[in-house]
């Protein structure tokens, strides 16, 4: 079922409740400039294992409303400690995408984890975002020819092979996004660093990246790793930036494993 939760005064966010009588609750951040449909082959699967999976669109992607402010982290992991109140959620397996992942780091250090049993950082944009060359370039493909820059991250986003349609229903989801929080958001992501948030993750944390990942190097994974205590990293060998899809199986088979 899906439905808005008001996160300040005229800014509602959608989100997607699959499953609410699970008997474990695992709450999904979407990656730059998707929604929380990326997870699609997540909630078909975990839902009949008993799971309940809640995917929230961030303000300014997806369903939710779009207002013109607000796209820092501090922001959006309020955000999301609001979402987690009228929800009542406690106990529940946090998994962060990329600019998702880099959302949970923040929410972990800005609330303390709160609520938060285990942490799962999906090809995180963490704890840096884009090379200050690739933010401005994207920049300026997002206020001038933003198709264009979507079909860019399109191209670059996975290793193996995608077919066309898959192409361009991937390409249609960081369409849905307003133009002017997908330009705040490269902006975030070349001006913010997470380095002091690390120590402050304590919770056991999974770090899944793919090898061949264009977006966000395998590096960066490592460095999270050394820098997150009770953390592990799995090395995905063959996915680039979206191994939750391009390896599917192994990665809801390492999730479950995870959350038990």
């Amino acid at each position: 079922m899906g439905y808005y939760v008001t996160v300040e005064s005229g800014v509602n966010l959608f989100v997607e409740d699959i499953n609410p009588v699970g008997n474990k609750t695992v709450v999904f951040l979407h990656g730059w400039p998707l929604s929380h449909k990326q997870f699609e082959y997540q909630f078909n699967v975990l839902h009949f294992m008993g799971y309940r999976c809640i995917g929230i669109d961030w303000r300014g992607f997806g369903n939710s409303d779009k207002p013109i402010s607000g796209y820092n982290f501090d922001r959006l992991a309020d955000d999301i400690r609001t979402i987690v109140d009228v929800l009542q959620l406690d106990n529940f397996t946090l998994v962060g995408h990329s600019t998702g992942g880099a959302i949970s780091i923040r929410y972990m250090s800005r609330h303390n984890g709160y609520g938060v049993s285990n942490l799962v950082l999906v090809d995180a944009a963490a704890p840096i975002g884009f090379s200050t060359e690739t933010a401005n370039r994207f920049l300026i493909q997002a206020l001038n020819d933003r198709p264009k820059m979507m079909r860019e991250v399109t191209d670059n986003f996975f290793f193996q092979y995608i077919t066309s349609t898959f192409s361009e229903w991937f390409f249609q989801l960081g369409l849905q996004a307003a133009g002017w929080s997908t330009a705040a958001i490269i902006i975030t992501l070349r001006d913010e660093k997470l380095y002091t948030d690390l120590q402050k993750i304590l919770v056991p944390t999974l770090i899944v990246h793919g090898i061949h990942d264009k977006v966000i190097p395998f590096t960066q994974a490592q460095e999270l790793n050394q820098k997150i205590s009770n953390s592990q990293l799995v090395p995905f060998r063959y996915s680039g930036h979206g191994s939750f899809w391009e390896e599917r199986d192994k990665f809801n088979q390492l999730l479950r494993q995870f959350i038990g």
